[in-house]
């Protein structure tokens, strides 16, 4: 249940990630302060990512 869970989260969390990072490079920006908010999102969804990827392994390692 907690890998399903983690699996579908991980997949939105990359969607939302791979759209912003689009948005970015296609010059969606309209100031630096767009640009450096764009860059923070961008940031806290690789985080956030990062912990879930790191979260589900400790679950597989404690059932193993």
């Amino acid at each position: 249940m907690i890998h399903e869970f983690a699996r579908v989260l991980r997949e939105k969390i990359r969607d939302d990630l791979n759209n912003y990072a689009d948005d970015l490079a296609n010059g969606v920006c309209q100031s630096y302060e767009e640009y450096r908010k764009l860059c923070g999102v961008i940031q806290g969804l690789a985080i956030a990512e990062r912990y879930i990827i790191d979260l589900a392994k400790k679950v597989d390692e404690a059932n193993d």
